[in-house]
């Protein structure tokens, strides 16, 4: 994914992707890249399924939160596919029956690949500032690390680092403690 399939790209050049691959426009150039490798998938995965419990149904948590797999977003001619996001549902109060979503998230996630961790940071990261989504977090399951930041005055601010498997508590999901060994396939 280091380099673009097709430049001046439209949405028909992106639908002509096989499946098995997951694409995005981003400054008007197509990228594709293979579905992601098992530690990625787990990383991905387990994150959701510890957050999903608290955050979108609200059991032994505040609620408050859509949380989606790799959902499809579009802000103006680019699209983006996170690993994951998530919406305060006081800023979207219902899912739209849609292909894919106009408003940003207010919190994504990106699960790191070594082939796709330069268009993660670069690219991607600075079209989820232009649209103000406010939070960001990158997992990287080889390091074992879950990086923090948070869009200030339009640029972002790494909070922390965390690494291992430690129990964390970061924001926008601090009401609980997420243990960092789940992510990881130790």
């Amino acid at each position: 994914m280091s380099r673009p399939l097709k430049k001046d790209a439209t949405y028909a050049d992106l639908c002509a992707v096989p499946e098995n691959f997951v694409a995005e426009i981003l400054g008007g150039e197509l990228y594709a890249s293979p579905r992601p490798a098992s530690r990625h998938s787990l990383a991905a995965s387990a994150l959701g399924a510890k957050l999903m419990s608290p955050f979108h149904f609200g059991e032994n948590g505040p609620g408050g939160w859509w949380l989606l797999d790799e959902p499809e977003l579009h802000f103006a001619a680019d699209v983006l596919v996170p690993d994951i996001a998530g919406w305060r549902r006081e800023r979207m109060p219902a899912i739209p029956n849609a292909a894919y979503f106009t408003l940003a998230p207010d919190w994504v996630c990106e699960v790191l690949s070594p082939s796709t961790e330069s268009i993660d940071r670069g690219k991607k990261l600075a079209i989820y500032a232009r649209e103000g989504v406010r939070h960001l977090w990158f997992v990287n399951p080889l390091l074992q690390t879950l990086e923090v930041s948070r869009l200030e005055s339009q640029r972002w601010s790494l909070v922390v680092v965390h690494e291992g498997g430690t129990l964390v508590r970061v924001e926008p999901f601090d009401a609980i403690e997420l243990p960092l060994a789940a992510l990881w396939a130790t």
